[in-house]
């Protein structure tokens, strides 16, 4: 799995640093976005942080 934020559309809710910590942070500049790459275990986690995203900018890919 791959995942990426489209941080032009970032809310800074935190919402997804929340939900998977390993994967996303909330940068110095305030928008959230991946600071590694989930491994197997994290996909669950890391598809749950994009699908409860409020503002849909959270993307996966398999």
């Amino acid at each position: 799995m791959h995942v990426w934020v489209d941080r032009e559309g970032c809310i800074s809710c935190g919402q997804c640093e929340e939900t998977c910590p390993q994967v996303f942070a909330i940068m110095e500049d305030g928008l959230a976005d991946v600071k590694q790459q989930p491994d197997e275990d994290l996909e669950d986690l890391a598809q749950a942080a994009a699908d409860g995203c409020p503002v849909a900018v959270i993307h996966t890919n398999a």
